[in-house]
């Protein structure tokens, strides 16, 4: 396979230079050549690894299993996977297409988006309210972390407690959990955050605040038991409290965001600051921030966490009626990129969760160039101008991982799965373009943990209905 610059044939670029077209104009020349004429030369390297109808749907990280044999995903009733009714777990076999159901929900609840611890064959995804009444539906505010161990399907451990009565238990939530990943350890879990307690609240003012997208972690080792004074409060096995914080009010022009979500760790082991020093944790995630002419802007921001959670007991951790639980003490929250002075400001394109390289110097984003185009850019946790990565005709068109070695991202584009190699820009197709309809979806492009395969789904024709499947690409023999 070829770098996405150098598709068009010699011969075409031979003539094209006689009409007194250079090199540098090939790029844009590129994307209309190759809609017209495909891509024929390229062979594909991609193994379809389910089958039948459904829905499923990979999270945007951590679908591999650690020996990088196993795919987890979820299942959902349409056939694009849009809506979320899944009810069970599964696993499929990279190698036989061998499918295990981890978990299927009973009693009206619904499960989904799951991921693998990277080190232990156990899976984390989140689980809606059993026995759901119009007061209690799923929703942001009422659905749970649960995990599952492989050699015990079925048999589902909550992991974040629940206390929805004041006064509320610390370590424990007052609402819903989702999206919940491993840092590279497999020691903590970050995940998004909404408050029910607050639900009620329309709008913040001095009396009370508003149920506003957060982002939380949960550490292991410090089980949560909470009194059964309400019917949907339960115990959690792990400790949880809320890393971000947000106002109902961000002051035009400031730091203040209203929201925190499509969070990542920030490096396999933190980063090192400034002074030399290593910040073991760090989480990097979208906020929502409010630019001086009072436009919404989704900017980089990161999290710096502290050791140990959980020193501090009673108001500060667990909230109150009006105002939601703090970040525990030694949390430090700050902004990395200011973009509103852009010609496109602000984050942009397909939904995507920050991403870390692996040595956590580079956090990377999607953000659109001059032209408009969506590309990947990076910026330190430091601080300091973004770095623009990819600089393709085609824009940037699904959620990205980094390799394990760091030196590649995989991501989708023009109706293909690709990978750009971070230090020179260089994008090479792992996959040839494919009808828009049976393009790669834009949740997940995921790299697996040997750093050989890339987990993705398609949207394929069957006798029946249209069916999202689970595709593997292995890494072709002329990547760098």
């Amino acid at each position: 396979m070829k770098p996405v610059s150098r598709h068009l044939p010699a011969g075409a670029i031979a003539l094209l230079h006689r009409f007194g077209i250079r090199r540098r104009h090939l790029a844009a020349l590129s994307a209309i050549l190759l809609a017209a004429h495909g891509s024929a030369a390229m062979k594909s390297n991609d193994q379809q690894v389910t089958r039948g109808p459904g829905g499923r749907i990979l999270t945007n990280t951590g679908v591999w299993s650690p020996d990088s044999q196993w795919i987890v995903y979820d299942t959902r009733s349409d056939p694009e996977g849009a809506v979320f009714d899944g009810r069970r777990i599964e696993m499929v076999h990279v190698g036989t297409g061998e499918v295990r159901t981890l978990y299927e929900a009973a009693h009206g609840a619904r499960c989904g988006v799951a991921t693998f611890h990277p080190r232990e064959h156990r899976v984390i995804f989140i689980l809606g309210p059993e026995h759901p009444t119009p007061d209690w539906s799923y929703n942001a505010c009422h659905r749970q972390g649960v995990m599952v161990d492989v050699r015990q399907p079925g048999h589902a451990i909550p992991v974040d407690a629940r206390d929805i009565v004041p006064p509320f238990t610390p370590g424990a939530l007052r609402g819903g959990s989702h999206v919940h990943v491993w840092d590279a350890a497999g020691e903590w879990l970050s995940f998004t955050y909404e408050d029910h307690v607050l639900a009620g609240f329309a709008e913040e003012n001095a009396d009370h605040e508003m149920n506003l997208r957060n982002v939380g972690v949960s550490v292991p080792g410090r089980p949560v038991r909470v009194k059964r004074d309400h019917p949907r409060n339960h115990d959690g096995e792990f400790f949880s409290v809320l890393a971000t914080r947000t106002t109902g009010r961000p002051r035009p022009g400031s730091d203040d965001i209203q929201r925190a979500f499509e969070e990542g760790w920030v490096g396999t082991n933190g980063y090192v600051r400034a002074d030399g020093t290593r910040q073991r944790r760090a989480i990097a995630f979208q906020g929502q921030a409010i630019t001086a002419k009072g436009d919404p802007i989704a900017e980089v921001y990161i999290v710096d966490l502290p050791d140990r959670v959980g020193d501090a007991s009673g108001d500060e951790l667990a909230g109150t009626a009006t105002r939601r639980p703090a970040p525990p003490a030694g949390t430090a929250q700050r902004r990395l990129t200011c973009t509103a002075n852009r010609p496109h400001p602000g984050i942009q394109g397909p939904r995507h969760w920050l991403r870390s390289s692996p040595d956590g110097t580079q956090i990377g984003f999607l953000m659109k160039d001059e032209a408009g185009i969506v590309q990947i850019w990076t910026v330190s946790p430091l601080g300091g101008p973004p770095s623009q990565i990819t600089r393709n005709p085609w824009p940037i068109a699904s959620a990205f991982t980094w390799s394990p070695d760091g030196r590649h991202i995989a991501h989708g584009m023009d109706r293909s799965v690709c990978v750009t190699e971070v230090a020179t820009g260089r994008t090479i197709r792992w996959t040839e373009p494919v009808d828009p309809a049976a393009a790669p979806r834009p949740e997940a492009c995921v790299f697996s943990p040997d750093g050989r395969g890339i987990a993705y789904v398609r949207r394929i024709p069957s006798p029946v209905e249209p069916a999202n499947q689970i595709f593997v690409v292995r890494r072709p023999g002329d990547i760098p």
